[in-house]
C-alpha cells in the first residue's frame, strides 16, 4: 500500500497532479478494490497529496495565483457536480470514461 501511495505521490509531485491516473489502477489491481471504492479512495488520497505538492511548489518556485484561480474555481465546481453525480453513475461507465481520459492524455503528451 505504501508503494502504491508513493508512486502516486511521485507522479503528482513531478507533473503537478495526475497521481490518480496511477493510483486508481493500482488500487483496483494490486489491492482488488471495487471500481467506485478505488475512485473514491483516490480522491481522498489526492487531496492532501495535492496540498503538499502545491505547498512545496509555492515555497520553491512560487505559484501565479492569478493564473491558477480560474482553474481552481472551475475545479471546485466540477468537483461538486461530479461528487453529486458519482453515486448515480454505473461503475462501468466511470471506468470507460477514465480509460478514455488516460488515452486522450497519453496521445496529447506524445503529440506535444
Amino acid at each position: 500500500m505504501m508503494v502504491t501511495g508513493a508512486l502516486a505521490g511521485v507522479v503528482n509531485g513531478f507533473f503537478g497532479g495526475g497521481g490518480g491516473m496511477v493510483l486508481v489502477p493500482l488500487l483496483r489491481g494490486w489491492l482488488g478494490l471495487e471500481d467506485k471504492r478505488a475512485f473514491a479512495a483516490s480522491v481522498a488520497v489526492m487531496l492532501p497529496m495535492c496540498a503538499v505538492s502545491a505547498a512545496v511548489t509555492f515555497l520553491r518556485v512560487g505559484i501565479d495565483m492569478g493564473a491558477a484561480l480560474p482553474y481552481l474555481l472551475g475545479g471546485l465546481a466540477g468537483g461538486v457536480v461530479s461528487g453529486i453525480a458519482f453515486r448515480r453513475l454505473p461503475s462501468g461507465l466511470l471506468v470507460r470514461v477514465f480509460a478514455l481520459l488516460l488515452i486522450f492524455g497519453g496521445i496529447r503528451s506524445v503529440m506535444g
